[in-house]
């Protein structure tokens, strides 16, 4: 940990500033909402769950892109393990909301709902991308949790495995 004095460069500088332009009561009270919603991709995958139990002549597309979703999850957390970048831990920042770990690289909640917009896009008809993934990137910044090149990883990653998986769903 860094003395209080210590003035906060690079990402921290960045993080720094962002919570402090866009921290509010009601920003922290959305932003944990969306990490507990997102904790271990649950909430994304409860909705998949929801779309096979509604959309029953796609059932198994949204059980595949449910499972997508989780399979993304799972793939950031083995980067973490990896790369094994520390989260944030600066004087500058403020941390406002537990952990399961003490790894930040790459956010998995940035991924898995990146993973989610991409499958569930496709399956709605709807581009679900610009209303689910920057509210959830931002949240970790708010949070304090997370570094930007984290969240923007963690997007890139769940693109990716989304995009991968959609594609397989539209050539059945």
């Amino acid at each position: 940990m860094l003395e209080k004095g210590s003035s906060a460069t690079g990402e921290v500088a960045v993080l720094s500033k962002a919570q402090s332009v866009l921290k509010s009561d009601v920003t922290v009270k959305a932003a944990r909402g969306l990490s507990h919603f997102g904790e271990h991709s649950a909430g994304w995958f409860a909705l998949g769950l929801i779309g096979a139990a509604v959309d029953k002549p796609r059932r198994k597309d949204w059980l595949v892109a449910a499972v997508g979703v989780v399979g993304a999850h799972a793939a950031s957390i083995a980067v973490k393990r990896v790369v094994r970048r520390p989260r944030p831990d600066h004087p500058s920042v403020e941390v406002l909301v537990g952990t399961p770990s003490k790894l930040s690289f790459p956010s998995s909640h940035a991924t898995s709902t990146t993973a989610a917009a991409v499958l569930y896009s496709g399956l709605t008809g709807r581009n679900l991308v610009p209303a689910l993934v920057p509210p959830m990137l931002a949240s970790r910044l708010v949070l304090g949790v997370h570094y930007p090149t984290d969240v923007l990883a963690g997007a890139a990653l769940g693109g990716l495995i989304g995009g991968l998986i959609r594609g397989k769903l539209k050539r059945r």
